[in-house]
């Protein structure tokens, strides 16, 4: 399970982070969140309003799941035997709740959030609002203060883990450890970028059913090399049901202009002004290559490398045992230290 907290990020925008892991204990005085859920996710989420500065209220939970706790206050609520932060960030276009399934074995020792960031998932997405890599950075760093969760473990994905890599050469303070998932420090140039939106122009919205979406990105997507089950999961979760079918939960344009600020510039210099332990890991079959994350790996200063056989970008969501095999031992080494 997970309960929301809502914090506030760069410009004011409002985010919703999710600690998983036990939910805190019942207070007799909290009432029960009533509202109807408005999507359909695989993973169940349990909302929580904090008083960490946010000025949103709890809403309804992202499954079928009948209650929600309320009232529950920001920052460190882990028991003593689960103190060290481990803080995730998701790719473009993803949510929290891809982090699910790490985050739950990551909760048995740690205190384990996940954010959706600035235009994602249940976070806000305001026209006029920042997509810029300061903003995203200064997101995530305003939310491990306001949680207290640093100095922590920062696992990202893709975007998540530019992110988190630029936070770390920023705020050394905070960090204790990082792993980068599938993400490139190379320029992909002008090219990658209109082909993005090429792409985002061929999705057949609005989607009938669910069913609809997970056979088109998982085989009918030109993209789709072969059939990717799992990449179809991992786009449905980014769902959302309008009165004419199913629609994402993010806009294509904010996306867009979130990748625009990246794609055309390199960030090796970046990696090099990070002190802290740090796991490059890359699907087989992913966007990383081998020669480009040994690399990322030797200009970090504390750099290890890991990859995992049968995954392509989407790592932890298409082979969670695999991406647990690589992965802890190195956080084991984090605590260790």
């Amino acid at each position: 399970m997970a309960r929301r907290i809502d914090v506030i990020g760069a410009g004011g925008v409002s985010l919703a982070a999710w600690e998983f892991g036990d939910p805190p204990k019942k207070d007799p005085t909290d009432k029960k969140d009533t509202g109807p859920p408005t999507d359909n996710r695989p993973e169940a989420l349990i909302p929580v309003q904090s008083t960490g500065g946010a000025t949103g209220g709890s809403t309804s939970a992202p499954t079928g799941e009948p209650s929600a706790e309320t009232g529950a206050p920001a920052g460190p609520t882990a028991s003593p035997e689960r103190t060290t932060g481990v803080f995730l960030l998701h790719g473009l276009m993803g949510r929290a709740s891809h982090w699910a399934s790490t985050a739950r074995w990551l909760s048995e020792r740690h205190r384990a959030v996940a954010l959706d960031q600035r235009g994602h998932g249940r976070s806000e997405k305001p026209p006029k609002a920042a997509f810029t890599r300061e903003a995203y950075v200064e997101d995530a760093e305003a939310a491990l203060e306001q949680l207290g969760l640093g100095p922590a473990v920062l696992i990202g994905h893709a975007m998540g883990a530019l992110t988190a890599w630029q936070l770390a050469a920023k705020r050394p303070d905070l960090i204790s450890g990082l792993i980068i998932c599938d993400m490139r420090a190379s320029a992909l140039g002008a090219a990658s970028q209109r082909e993005w939106a090429d792409w985002f122009e061929s999705w057949p919205v609005p989607f009938a059913t669910l069913a609809d979406v997970r056979k088109w990105f998982g085989e009918d997507d030109p993209w789709v090399e072969r059939p990717n089950p799992a990449r179809g999961e991992f786009y449905a979760e980014v769902m959302q049901e309008s009165p004419d079918g199913w629609r994402p939960v993010f806009e294509p344009e904010q996306m867009l202009k979130s990748r625009e600020t990246w794609v055309y510039d390199a960030h090796w210099e970046e990696l090099t002004q990070v002190r802290c332990p740090t796991l490059v890991v890359r699907g087989l079959d992913g966007e990383l290559g081998r020669a480009e994350a040994q690399e990322m790996v030797r200009v970090l200063p504390l750099g290890e490398y890991a990859e995992v056989t049968d995954a392509g970008h989407l790592v932890h969501y298409d082979q969670p045992d695999g991406w647990r095999a690589a992965i802890e031992p190195f956080l084991d080494g984090v605590l260790a230290r």
